[in-house]
């Protein structure tokens, strides 16, 4: 018979492993010793052990492995048991790929929030916007219920999500209640979910301005943008847009005094 020692060089399981093995029931020694408590195994568990390694490798747990060892004897007999686990893990892999895609876009959205926050003024800018499409729900009631709605936007499109989420305005005046607001998000797919819509925001020159604080201090930079289009008899046109470059985050609230918003008005 084989010490343990020898048994774990032989086999390739460590001596904690072959431990566990035992406490479980899944590999148990031939001998221990009443007073060392030193573990002895037959050359026949030799095999046994390196298939427990084997599925070990694979994923399997304790539990399933004792399953197996229990009901098998052939690999052919192994077949279901590890197309299933193939199944397991082909899902883990698409659900980590989304995860590694959110971190991405997390860290990618967050570095260019960072950069732009070391400014403290930004001047107004007149630029060219790109068409976009977007993932959006149309609704009317308070600007402080947007939340909602994006969330609800975020669980529908899910890792379709690309850019950063943004308001569409469409009252030439503030309102207390029944705002009329559109809550969009960038996509790559065209997908439809429920009442979620896709479609194409269609892009143009506009003049811009990035405001860095809260979103009830945002007046004073609507107040800059009115004032430059009078200024330079710029004519704008609804809807005006916001976009949120750094709000509250998918994981921290945040706070208020970082929140960078760009604030958009398309010329006519």
């Amino acid at each position: 018979m084989f010490t343990i020692g020898e048994f774990s060089r032989i086999t390739g399981l460590s001596i904690k492993a072959l431990r566990i093995y035992h406490e479980r029931k899944l590999l148990i020694p031939a001998h221990v010793e009443k007073k060392t408590g030193y573990r002895y195994y037959r050359p026949e568990s030799v095999d046994k052990a390196r298939t427990i390694a084997q599925l070990r490798a694979m994923t399997f747990s304790l539990e399933e492995i004792n399953t197996i060892v229990g009901a098998c004897d052939d690999e052919a007999d192994i077949v279901s048991y590890l197309q299933e686990k193939g199944d397991v893990i082909a899902r883990k892999m698409a659900n980590l790929q989304h995860v590694a895609l959110s971190i991405e876009t997390i860290v990618h959205l967050e570095t260019e929030a960072a950069l732009m926050s070391q400014k403290n003024e930004f001047e107004v800018e007149e630029k060219e916007l790109d068409d976009v499409l977007i993932a959006s729900t149309r609704w009317t009631g308070r600007y402080d219920q947007a939340g909602a709605y994006f969330t609800k936007l975020y669980k529908s499109i899910g890792r379709y999500a690309c850019g950063k989420p943004m308001a569409l305005y469409y009252d030439d005046e503030y309102k207390t209640e029944n705002a009329d607001i559109e809550s969009c998000v960038p996509v790559r797919k065209a997908t439809k979910n429920g009442d979620i819509g896709v479609r194409k925001l269609s892009g143009g020159k506009c003049i811009s301005l990035i405001h860095k604080g809260p979103y009830t201090e945002l007046t004073r930079s609507y107040a800059k943008l009115m004032n430059h289009a009078k200024d330079h008899t710029i004519e704008v046109q609804l809807p005006t847009r916001e976009v949120y470059k750094k709000g509250p985050g998918m994981i921290f609230k945040g706070n208020p005094n970082n929140y960078i918003t760009e604030i958009q008005f398309m010329l006519v």
